[in-house]
C-alpha cells in the first residue's frame, strides 16, 4: 500500500472526498514528523511507537576499495510495532 492507496482507503472509510481524505492524512504524517522532532517520541496506542534514535560514530568498510571509514553519527528515525499490530501480522 502507498500513500495514495491510504488515502483512497481513508476516503472510504469516512465517505470523505479524496482531497479532504489527502488533508487528513497529510495532517496526520505532519503531526507524527513534528512530534518525533520535538519530543523524540509518538506513541499511538494498538499501533506502534516512533522515536528518534541516535547512531554513534563508527568504523565501517568501504565496499568498492576494502578499505576502512569512518561512518559519522547520525540520527533516525525508527519505528517499534505494538503487540497488536505484531499479533495481527
Amino acid at each position: 500500500m502507498n500513500k495514495g492507496d491510504l488515502i483512497e482507503r481513508v476516503a472510504e472509510h469516512t465517505g470523505e472526498t479524496k482531497a479532504g481524505a489527502a488533508r487528513m492524512v497529510e495532517a496526520v504524517l505532519d503531526c507524527i514528523v513534528t512530534g518525533v522532532q520535538r519530543d523524540e517520541k509518538v506513541a499511538i496506542t494498538g499501533f506502534g511507537t516512533f522515536k528518534k534514535k541516535t547512531r554513534k560514530a563508527r568504523i565501517g568498510i568501504n565496499p568498492v576499495t576494502k578499505q576502512p571509514m569512518e561512518i559519522k553519527a547520525s540520527t533516525t528515525v525508527g519505528f517499534s510495532p505494538s503487540e497488536t499490530l505484531r499479533n495481527g501480522v
